[in-house]
């Protein structure tokens, strides 16, 4: 098991604390992404593979709007947790165990829609593990379809390799959680530790590590175009309304 199958199924019962609300989470990012692919010609008949689903944060949502979703991950600890809520929230979505990396060997249908969420793609650490990432991936797109991710803004933390992010904090009903990340660079890699602090009858602390790659725009454009895209474009924030840059890649 690699550190980052480590990292999710060691936070995955934990993963919704870094929200304020997770169940409203999954409803506006779905919501964002309703109106990103309805902007590039999708319906919500459109067939959509979650490949890097987590705990459902976003094959949830997009379910309860009424897509036809399969959702896959690396992390058993995370699917399980994200088939007992899909349960729980009485949706019907199709789960697999996949590496976002080899996806072929688990599906071998097309999707219209693929999409990597939440900073999964910068996992790859190097340039090579990525390039096979997004050679799996677009491999699984029908043609015209089209590949929606997001990760963090590297093009502007390279600059000056910020130690630790910006904690949150949620207040709960018997005190506050507060997480925050701290991160350790090593030229364009880095290792993030996860930490959730409950602050409420006892105190409880909850530490988690994993490691990242700084992927910049200009790299993911390029092994897109590369592996069959004829379309890349960037969205920021400011234009979307989610909470990292988004790209999205036409096949």
């Amino acid at each position: 098991m690699n550190i980052t199958q480590t990292f999710y199924d060691s936070m995955a019962a934990q993963y919704d604390k870094l929200f304020q609300d997770w169940q409203a989470t999954t409803r506006e990012q779905a919501e964002i992404l309703d109106r990103l692919f309805r902007e590039y010609g999708y319906a919500r008949t459109a067939r959509v593979l979650d490949c890097a689903c987590g705990i459902g944060t976003q094959s949830l949502g997009l379910a309860a709007l009424g897509y036809e979703v399969t959702a896959s991950d690396i992390s058993e600890g995370e699917l399980a947790e994200a088939r007992q809520r899909a349960a729980k929230n009485g949706l019907q979505i199709r789960f697999a165990r996949a590496d976002f990396c080899a996806l072929s060997d688990t599906f071998t249908e097309q999707f219209d829609i693929v999409i990597a969420m939440d900073n999964a793609l910068p996992h790859m650490l190097t340039g090579q593990a990525l390039s096979t990432a997004v050679k799996s991936i677009i491999g699984r797109l029908k043609a015209d379809g089209i590949f929606v991710a997001s990760i963090r803004d590297y093009d502007s933390l390279l600059a000056n390799k910020p130690p630790y992010s910006a904690p949150y904090i949620h207040k709960t009903e018997k005190g506050q959680r507060v997480s925050f990340q701290t991160w350790d660079w090593q030229d364009e890699n880095y290792r993030l530790t996860q930490y959730i602090i409950e602050d409420e009858e006892t105190l409880r602390i909850s530490k988690f590590v994993c490691e990242y790659r700084a992927t910049r725009r200009e790299e993911l454009t390029r092994l897109l175009r590369d592996k069959g895209c004829r379309e890349v474009v960037w969205k920021a924030p400011e234009e979307t309304g989610f909470y990292q840059p988004i790209v999205v890649a036409r096949k």
